[in-house]
């Protein structure tokens, strides 16, 4: 659910900064739909994303208001049948019905930006996303193959891409954290380990950027960085509204804003 927050709220952000905004949710798990109180059209599968998909019907028949400044076009428990028959099916240029039915028609016509939820995992529904918006926000969570993992995303799935088209990442993204980072945590070492890696460092978000690792273990300074575990961001999910809406005080929206900016710079926008 960590990436699918961070859709929610970035999308969320965009439109608190006045941008015309559309969440599409590509994850046939749906939690991006369903924490915006979109049960009832995630179960419906009278008309959903496989018919825009497949030129059935058009974007506008499934799109909704969330009530949050931005649109939604939700999930449905249909994806993964949408998905096997976009890989069996005759179908044009499977890897770009997203961009062709959804993102050439309304972004820039209705839509300042549209910001996707894809799968976890290698698909062609990822493809899709990856095609449509040729820029990436990767959620890290604390764990030994974080970064490694991260190598494995790039070569595997933007590397084959960026030989037909300008596929970047935007930003690396620590999420889900919750340990102090003056000992040895698991979120001590994904941070170090982001931090140390050459190429990766216009990549890094200045809320998770750490430039002085003695200093922190002396005491000195006592950064939390990263996206850090809070109870409203599972209560927001809990109660069907993006962070701003459940907590406006909360301190890990500053995070999320960061991200707003980021996007709508193109890249990291390093501070002072």
């Amino acid at each position: 659910m960590g990436k699918s927050t961070i859709a929610v709220n970035l999308t969320r952000q965009l439109a608190a900064h006045g941008h015309d905004a559309l969440l599409v949710d590509l994850d046939p798990n749906g939690h991006a739909s369903v924490g915006l109180g979109f049960d009832d059209r995630y179960h419906d599968t009278d008309e959903d994303v496989g018919d825009v998909f497949f030129g059935e019907t058009e974007p506008e028949a499934v799109i909704y208001d969330t009530g949050f400044e931005f649109d939604l076009l939700p999930s449905s428990e249909n994806l993964e049948q949408v998905e096997r028959e976009i890989v069996v099916g005759d179908v044009f240029q499977p890897s770009s019905l997203l961009k062709r039915e959804v993102v050439d028609p309304l972004l820039g016509e209705r839509y300042d930006y549209i910001v996707t939820d894809s799968p976890a995992y290698r698909s062609r529904l990822t493809d899709n996303a990856l095609v449509a918006t040729a820029n990436l926000v990767l959620p890290l969570a604390p764990g030994n193959e974080a970064v490694s993992g991260l190598e494995r995303t790039i070569e595997r799935q933007i590397a084959p891409l960026r030989q037909h088209m300008d596929v970047d990442v935007l930003a690396l993204v620590p999420n889900m954290l919750s340990d102090r980072i003056d000992q040895r945590t698991q979120d001590r070492r994904l941070l170090e380990r982001l931090n140390a890696h050459e190429s990766l460092q216009d990549r890094i978000p200045n809320f998770a950027r750490i430039t002085d690792w003695e200093a922190v273990d002396a005491g000195e300074i006592s950064p939390r960085p990263g996206i850090r575990d809070r109870t409203s961001i599972t209560k927001a999910y809990g109660e069907r509204q993006p962070l701003l809406d459940y907590d406006p005080d909360c301190d890990q929206l500053a995070c999320f804003d960061e991200l707003a900016h980021v996007t709508e710079a193109g890249g990291v926008v390093r501070r002072g």
